[in-house]
């Protein structure tokens, strides 16, 4: 009888260990299944809190801006950032709709390189007021308390204009200004550089003329009409190489290509082609690629929170008309034919087969 008490308790005992295993794996299954939702809700939760930018382009006809945007969001990718990349085909109003999208889409930053620096200054405000920091992005948006601005020294790009044409013309003689768009502020700090350089020289600027939207063509009929002038002009300073490109047109059909000392600014390969031809003196060269990065580790930064004047390097501010804006400025560099394989090819900003396509290298 004791006997088969025994074995009764021992097959009981049995059980129980049986029924208790059965019921931690089950329970490690649950606290597994738990880990594993929890470790895909982080995940999910990390994926929705990506910081999202929004960028609005003035118009990729011009070079430069398409240099820009590739730069801007790969680095913001590198940095975990997603951006929206919208045209604005060369249309205020357009570039005003989209940063309205942009504010409808409550992404985390606007990033804007204006079409027309005058006119954005009520819908920065909105998005500001919806809790969107914007930044101006090269050119300053007017009167509008942006968060940040990056660019580059845009009046130290004047003087070293300015200093070209005193070097390639130490005779002196007659200059025009076909400059960019009247409503660029940065036109303005450009031009307040180059008159002061050129104060007390012998060099005259005897004609200026804006190109309103940066409509390079319409610096044609600008040359065109001064040269009837003044046909003696000994130089010209154009707002930016795409312009630089319509002037030396007309310069060549009027057979003064090479004898009229152009200058422009942005490195463009068309400018750094002429450059080696003969036919442009001078480009005011802007590392776009430092530029773009540096913008967007500083958007992804304030995208976060974070206020730009807290940030590294922002130690300067930059008045927009009526507010100081916390600013970043870096330094352009005169390229001409002595340092142009050094800055331009050396740096890899172009190739040395595409900036001597139709020059012999020496």
């Amino acid at each position: 009888m004791e006997k088969n008490d025994r074995i009764k308790k021992l097959v009981l005992g049995m059980l129980v260990l049986c029924v208790g295993m059965v019921f931690l794996a089950g329970c490690g299954s649950v606290q597994e299944k738990d880990s594993a939702e929890t470790e895909e809700t982080a995940s999910a939760g990390k994926e929705e809190h990506k910081i999202q930018i929004g960028l609005t382009v003035d118009s990729f006809v011009i070079e430069r801006w398409i240099r820009d945007r590739d730069v801007f969001v790969a680095t913001a990718r590198e940095l975990g950032a997603d951006v929206n990349v919208q045209d604005a085909g060369a249309d205020a109003e357009e570039q005003i709709s989209q940063i309205e999208y942009f504010i409808s889409k409550q992404v985390d930053v606007i990033v804007v390189i204006a079409r027309d620096c005058g006119v954005l200054s009520d819908v920065v405000q909105k998005a500001q007021n919806a809790g969107i920091p914007v930044i101006s992005y090269d050119r300053m948006i007017n009167n509008a308390n942006t968060d940040f601005y990056i660019s580059f020294d845009n009046r130290k790009v004047g003087e070293i204009m300015a200093q070209a044409l005193i070097d390639a013309i130490p005779q002196g003689g007659d200059i025009f200004m076909i400059q960019g768009s009247s409503s660029d502020n940065n036109v303005k700090m450009l031009k307040e550089g180059f008159d002061d350089t050129l104060e007390d020289t012998n060099l005259n600027v005897v004609y200026e003329a804006n190109c309103d939207g940066w409509t390079a063509e319409l610096a044609v009929g600008y040359v065109e009409e001064a040269l009837e002038k003044y046909p003696h002009v000994k130089g010209i300073m154009c707002g930016n190489d795409d312009i630089a490109s319509q002037v030396v047109q007309v310069l060549a059909e009027n057979q003064l290509a090479g004898n009229v000392v152009v200058i422009g600014q942005d490195g463009d390969l068309a400018a750094c082609q002429r450059i080696v031809e003969g036919t442009q003196y001078m480009t005011a060269f802007k590392s776009i690629e430092d530029l773009a990065r540096e913008a967007a580790k500083y958007a992804v930064e304030i995208g976060s929170g974070r206020e730009a004047s807290e940030l590294k390097g922002v130690t300067e501010k930059v008045n927009d008309g009526t507010y100081d804006i916390p600013s970043k400025v870096l330094d352009p560099i005169a390229v001409t034919r002595e340092n142009i394989d050094e800055v331009i090819i050396d740096g890899g900003f172009h190739r040395r087969d595409e900036v001597y396509l139709n020059a012999e290298y020496n």
